[in-house]
């Protein structure tokens, strides 16, 4: 099964043609597309989005880029979502987008880092009290992460856009999350994060976009679009089938079923394609 385990299909990049970018997913097999919110005030959009589009499962989450301008409200917000939506059409699969990011310069230090801290923190006792899985941004962050995710023990999850050590690869795998590859693997000066793919136990992978962000290398600088897309999944397959030396049907399927092991969610999600989308959702919030 193919899943795209990280993707904004409700960002407003996708305002204009978020039908078309849906189907051109489904037409090329992508059957399941996890959609994790990055702010309070984008919920709602999210589970407009996966309610109008067959396949997609909402994740709750305040984003570590999204802390400066976050309320200690929005966590009052996660927390009623959280309780409403578990027994809805479509129950959160996750907290998430959630953790760190230290690669901003402004926000890796004082009140700005202290403030990612306290969201992260908070939003990983929320997913231990709902025995939820967690959906991470480790960016430049995976041992301060790691050293919340020791302390609060929540049931695992992705780490997305993995690019550590294997030894901080091996801690994450450890407590029970998955690692996901997507375009960053696909530029040839990815040294590190091709070694990490082909290397890694098969069980500990699973495919993502991050649609629209973390455009492939395929897209250069001279293409007309360069927003990263589900459509591009089985491209991004292929390749980490290639460098594991293995078939690519193979691959697909193995990161499918580590998917759904790290979101047991998945397992009740009716699949892309099953269905032409109901609705159109509304764009992001300004």
């Amino acid at each position: 099964m193919l899943i795209d385990t990280h993707c904004h299909l409700d960002a407003a990049e996708f305002a204009t043609d978020r039908d078309a970018i849906f189907q051109d997913g489904v037409a090329v097999g992508v059957q399941a597309m996890v959609v994790p919110a990055v702010a309070a005030a984008t919920f709602a959009e999210v589970r407009a989005c996966c309610l109008a589009y067959p396949g997609c499962a909402p994740a709750y989450g305040i984003h570590p880029l999204y802390t400066p301008a976050a309320r200690e409200e929005d966590l009052t917000t996660l927390r009623r979502w959280l309780t409403e939506e578990r027994d809805g059409p479509l129950p959160p699969l996750a907290v998430g987008e959630i953790g760190l990011d230290l690669y901003v310069p402004e926000l890796q230090q004082g009140t700005a880092l202290a403030r990612q801290q306290h969201f992260f923190a908070e939003q990983l006792q929320l997913a231990v009290e709902f025995d939820l899985p967690v959906i991470l941004h480790v960016r430049r962050a995976l041992d301060p992460i790691l050293k919340q995710l020791r302390r609060y023990r929540p049931r695992g999850g992705i780490a997305h856009a993995f690019n550590g050590s294997r030894q901080q690869a091996d801690e994450f795998i450890t407590l029970g999350f998955k690692l996901g590859f997507g375009g960053a693997m696909t530029f040839s000066g990815s040294t590190r994060i091709r070694e990490l793919a082909a290397t890694l136990p098969l069980e500990a992978l699973v495919l993502e976009t991050d649609a629209p962000d973390i455009p492939p290398a395929f897209l250069t600088a001279e293409s007309p679009d360069r927003r990263n897309k589900p459509a591009y999944l089985p491209r991004f397959a292929a390749l980490l089938a290639e460098l594991r030396g293995m078939p690519t049907a193979e691959l697909i399927a193995a990161t499918g079923a580590n998917a759904r092991a790290a979101l047991p969610g998945l397992a009740a999600l009716a699949t892309a394609g099953s269905a032409t989308p109901t609705t159109t959702p509304p764009t992001a919030s300004t």
